[in-house]
């Protein structure tokens, strides 16, 4: 299991990222990626961050764990939430914290 960081996502921003869905591979953009407010806690091994996507897909996919690849960041489980629709598709969210 890979432990991630903003860092390994914050270098990415408007790539594509391949989500697989029903056995088929479908592009995922990255759009966002920023730090979230917390309070440091001891022991806490990470500063808490977001992600967002946006899918240019007029079929919006569930909240689940999805299997992600990316060239520069590999392969990776993700649990992604849709949060909004625009006029290009879905966004998506996925939260580390």
């Amino acid at each position: 299991m890979q432990f991630f960081r903003l860092d390994h996502f914050a270098g990415h921003l408007n790539e594509t990222f391949r989500v697989e869905i029903d056995q088929m591979s479908t592009p995922f953009v990255l759009v966002e990626a920023r730090p979230l407010p917390y309070q440091p806690v001891a022991g806490m091994v990470r500063e808490p961050f977001s992600l967002l996507f946006r899918h240019e897909s007029a079929v919006l996919f569930p909240q689940r764990t999805y299997t992600m690849r990316h060239d520069g960041v590999g392969e990776f489980g993700i649990f992604l939430v849709p949060i909004a629709r625009d006029r290009d598709g879905f966004i998506y969210q996925a939260l580390f914290n």
